[in-house]
């Protein structure tokens, strides 16, 4: 991961989002709805490919809530939903990404790190 990836401080809060400091000082905040919309895990990304709402689903909890935030080793952070979804792993340089109004994911498995 280059430096610039390398979280330094994350901050969750369960009723408004996520905020990242990364190595080189840049700050990325992710507020809740985006953060459930933009998740990287198959259900999600073949939901969105065929035009499909990733959240909310019928019966979805609202207001949307982070029940749980996991690092996923040293590259990524797992969250729970309170619609107990929990399989999307958003990798940190992914994140960067995003923050930087570039596209986080490519078109393929999400995490290939190329943008198209």
């Amino acid at each position: 991961m280059e430096d610039r990836n390398e979280p330094v401080d994350l901050v969750v809060k369960r009723d408004e989002g996520v905020t990242i400091t990364f190595a080189d000082g840049h700050v990325a905040q992710f507020n809740l709805v985006d953060l459930r919309l933009g998740c990287p895990c198959a259900t999600c990304r073949g939901l969105r490919d065929q035009g499909e709402e990733v959240w909310p689903r019928p019966g979805s909890p609202t207001p949307l809530r982070i029940q749980d935030a996991r690092l996923h080793g040293a590259w990524g952070l797992n969250l729970t939903w309170n619609d107990s979804h929990a399989t999307g792993i958003f990798p940190f340089d992914a994140l960067r990404r995003w923050s930087d109004g570039q596209p986080a994911y490519g078109r393929d498995s999400g995490l290939s790190g190329s943008p198209d």
